[in-house]
């Protein structure tokens, strides 16, 4: 029997595939493959549809896609992109973990009660985190014992079509257990363990988690035994929560309204030295910012600068 210590967390994994094509601010059809170190992490629709997948050559890529434009990977870009996603979901958890550009976790213990079930919870943030997206990308939820079951539940959901996947308590290892070897590169760069998996026959998961640990740990080392834990069902740690970001505002009501652009200017400067000196006792330094104006109608008027350096 596992101790309590050890069993793994109920997780909720969101999971938006190609994310650095998304990030990269793509039109609605055009062919895109983005590369790292000359191959391929992410292409879109369009290119897949004519065969570049992860793992090409740049060069291969380019003779399968001609008109497929080639993007350098960013992961900043795909950081500040993603934010958006991770804070649609505030109103769900206080916290996630942002496990790369495109995935996230959190545990769903609270908010799984909260919303009525698993079931309920996958369906709601899908919703949300699609929403947060404009509706123009894929999402897809997997709920899961432990965050790589999770994240392979959300895969599964994807290849059938699904908005979600939840395996139910206690059948994680269970449904770990036919996926092949390389489903572990989901969630670790270990090729060449999963290269000698294949060579010494083991086709599946479920035959890796068979092995004893320490026969694992003499044959494999460290980065054996993580995936062998990983296969087992079991976490390697407990999740990195991202907590939300303070809203750092200003404002002030001019009474009575101002009706010159330069009292406004005047107000705004002031406000905008506010803002700047709460930033910097906090050690932060501004990369966006909107500034808006009420009439004395109610009207909105605003507008949002982003510096890009």
């Amino acid at each position: 029997m596992q101790a309590r210590e050890d069993l793994p967390t109920r997780t909720l994994v969101v999971h938006c595939p190609d994310w650095s094509v998304l990030a990269s601010d793509p039109g609605p059809s055009d062919p895109i493959v983005v590369v790292r170190a000359n191959r391929v992490v992410a292409a879109s629709m369009a290119a897949r549809a004519v065969g570049v997948e992860v793992g090409l050559r740049r060069r291969e890529a380019q003779r399968r896609c001609p008109s497929a434009e080639v993007v350098a990977h960013d992961p900043a870009r795909d950081a500040r992109a993603f934010e958006a996603v991770a804070s649609s979901l505030d109103a769900v958890t206080p916290g996630v973990e942002v496990v790369e550009p495109g995935t996230l976790a959190f545990a769903t213990r609270g908010p799984s009660r909260y919303f009525g079930g698993d079931g309920a919870l996958a369906e709601r943030v899908a919703w949300m985190a699609s929403g947060a997206l404009g509706d123009r990308w894929p999402v897809h939820v997997g709920v899961a014992d432990g965050a790589f079951a999770a994240l392979l539940a959300a895969h599964r959901a994807r290849e059938v079509g699904a908005a979600s996947e939840v395996v139910a308590a206690g059948e994680g290892a269970a449904f770990l257990a036919p996926h092949p070897t390389a489903a572990i590169l989901h969630a670790l760069e270990v090729p060449e363990v999963v290269d000698v998996w294949r060579r010494l026959g083991l086709a599946t998961l479920g035959r890796v988690a068979e092995l004893a640990v320490a026969d694992v740990s003499a044959r494999f080392g460290p980065a054996g035994l993580a995936a062998h834990r990983l296969v087992r069902g079991l976490d390697l740690r407990p999740l990195s929560l991202r907590l939300p970001a303070p809203d750092h505002a200003v404002a002030v009501e001019l009474d009575p309204p101002v009706d010159r652009v330069d009292r406004a200017a005047f107000a705004a400067r002031s406000l905008a030295d506010d803002l700047h000196g709460r930033l910097a006792a906090a050690g932060l330094a501004c990369i966006q910012v909107r500034v808006e104006a009420r009439t004395e109608h109610g009207e909105v008027l605003g507008r949002q600068w982003r510096h890009e350096g």
